[in-house]
Formats: structure tokens, sequence, C-alpha cells
């Protein structure tokens, strides 16, 4: 049973996720701080090369499983075109400003 993106507790990963589904780049680079960073199963990743490859030109989705941490820590069921679907945790740090400055995926 997924969740609604408009019920995640956080409104920065709410519009991360958001942004995700609807395949926004623009909407994804407002809710990302500047010099964001991630990583992805523990290896630190380039964002805008790893978000194109993995999000938008692989039609990327996130449906939510669950969230802890105040909706900074979610468990998403994560498919797209080149992996098919896999169960995933993502964890998101967000600044001052409510912007992502990190945000570490990995398998759940």
């Amino acid at each position: 049973m997924s969740m609604q993106t408009n019920r995640l507790g956080d409104p920065a990963v709410r519009a991360f996720v958001g942004a995700v589904n609807s395949h926004d780049r623009q909407a994804f680079q407002d809710v990302l701080s500047p010099g964001a960073t991630m990583s992805d199963d523990g290896s630190d990743r380039d964002v805008e090369d790893w978000t194109e490859r993995e999000i938008f030109s692989s039609n990327g989705h996130m449906d939510v499983e669950s969230e802890s941490d105040g909706g900074r820590t979610l468990v998403v069921s994560y498919r797209n075109d080149t992996w098919g679907e896999m169960r995933t945790k993502w964890q998101f740090t967000v600044d001052g400003a409510g912007k992502i400055s990190r945000f570490e995926t990995g398998q759940a």
C-alpha cells in the first residue's frame, strides 16, 4: 500500500517525490540546495548525472511505502525502465532554507 505524495510529512521531501513522479526537472532542481550531494548504495555520485540516468531518462517513479524520521526517511518501491522495480530506502538532509542538501538511496 503506497502513501499519497501529498500526505508526506516533510515539505521538501514531498516536493522531491512529486518532481520525480511528474518528471519535472525544474521542480527537482528547485527543491535541491546549491551544491547538493547524494549517494547510491553507499557510493557518492554526481547528482546531475545520476538523476538524469536513474530518474529522468528512464521514467523513474517512487511509490512511497512508509516514512519515518519526520518524513526524512522513506521506504520506496522504486521503478525505472533500466532496472525495473526494487524496494529502496531514501534518506534526506534538509537545510535551514527548506531545501534538500543531500539524499542517500540504496536497496532496502
